[in-house]
């Protein structure tokens, strides 16, 4: 079956809203409206790609499914950070980077948990996998830190920032390209039952993607007079506002997934873009900075580093024993909260 009268509704609106995004940042509306018409233009996407992409996991299976959503979903990362660094914004694109891994391994899996929890009990998944999730996860973390507290630390490779965050950088593209044939595999088997056609899902997806990416980088635009307006320092806008509207994909997709008691696509979701994050985008930003008048190294505020190797310990723990249940979500949410508030200020 294709798309009927209801998703053709839903695509209609979706379009809608791009256009009246893209007019209103073109057209120099008060930036106030145009953030408010591209939130609303996120939101409608997120809901669309998260019904394309259980429309491809019947098909092909959890796993597979949750890598190409969770790469779709990162597009408005790569421009958001793209365009930032361009304009000489580093710490944003900082804090940007970290926060997405922060956001997803932590509030959205929390968010996830709870959801799950209050309408389903206790949810089980394949923990052997989560547990290489978690461990793989930890391991990321670890190596992005690591240029942080040798500058931190006044360690003989501060004065090799740059060398010492390329040779991070490789690592983590070859664990990327290493454990990608792992996260293809494996996972819940596709249930048949898929309403779309194949080339139907792929072409939604896509567009989908794109333009949440477009529209992304037209709320940050718009953002940025309103965060001058409240005070909120660069660090702060980075780690929380930008990286929560950059992930509006995988936040209502991981959310809706535990709804419906699939906790292991959720997981597969959420926990595979923070891991797309660390182990290739922030990587390839940093060669990409090769070639801009602007330099992106792995030396992080000493705070964020601290924050992102808090998030991948403790998320590992809430997951290592295959269960999870709405305190254990509460646990996460709140551990967000208190980390946000403490880059308000700047870091």
């Amino acid at each position: 079956m294709a798309v009927n009268r209801r998703d053709g509704i839903e695509l209609g609106v979706a379009a809608f809203f791009v256009v009246a995004a893209g007019v209103a940042h073109y057209a120099d509306v008060k930036p106030v409206l145009a953030f408010a018409v591209a939130a609303v233009a996120i939101a409608i996407l997120a809901r669309l790609v998260g019904g394309a992409t259980e429309q491809l996991g019947a098909r092909v299976g959890s796993s597979a499914a949750g890598v190409v959503q969770s790469a779709l979903g990162n597009l408005p990362e790569l421009f958001i950070s793209f365009f930032a660094l361009r304009a000489g914004l580093t710490t944003v694109v900082q804090s940007a980077l970290v926060g997405s891994v922060i956001a997803n391994s932590v509030l959205v899996l929390g968010l996830a948990f709870i959801v799950g929890g209050a309408r389903n009990g206790t949810q089980r998944f394949d923990s052997p996998r989560a547990r290489t999730i978690a461990t793989l996860a930890m391991l990321a973390a670890a190596i992005l830190s690591v240029p942080t507290f040798a500058h931190a630390f006044h360690a003989p490779a501060e004065a090799h920032a740059r060398t010492l965050s390329l040779i991070c950088a490789g690592v983590l593209l070859v664990l990327f390209f290493l454990t990608l044939p792992a996260f293809l595999s494996g996972g819940e088997e596709g249930s048949g039952r898929a309403r779309w056609t194949l080339p139907t899902t792929i072409v939604v997806l896509g567009a989908a993607g794109a333009c949440a990416a477009l529209v992304s980088d037209w709320f940050v635009d718009a953002l940025k007079p309103a965060t001058e307006a409240l005070g909120m320092s660069e660090a702060f806008a980075g780690l929380v506002v930008v990286a929560i509207a950059g992930n509006a994909v995988e936040n209502v997709v991981g959310v809706q997934l535990a709804a419906a008691n699939r906790p292991d696509f959720a997981i597969s979701v959420i926990v595979n873009s923070a891991l797309q994050v660390v182990l290739f985008l922030t990587p390839v930003l940093v060669f990409l900075s090769l070639f801009m008048s602007t330099e992106l190294t792995l030396v992080f505020p000493t705070l964020l580093a601290i924050s992102l190797l808090l998030a991948a310990g403790i998320s590992a723990l809430v997951v290592y024993d295959g269960e999870s249940t709405w305190e254990e979500g509460s646990i996460l949410v709140g551990l967000y909260v208190v980390i946000a508030a403490s880059f308000w200020w700047g870091a």
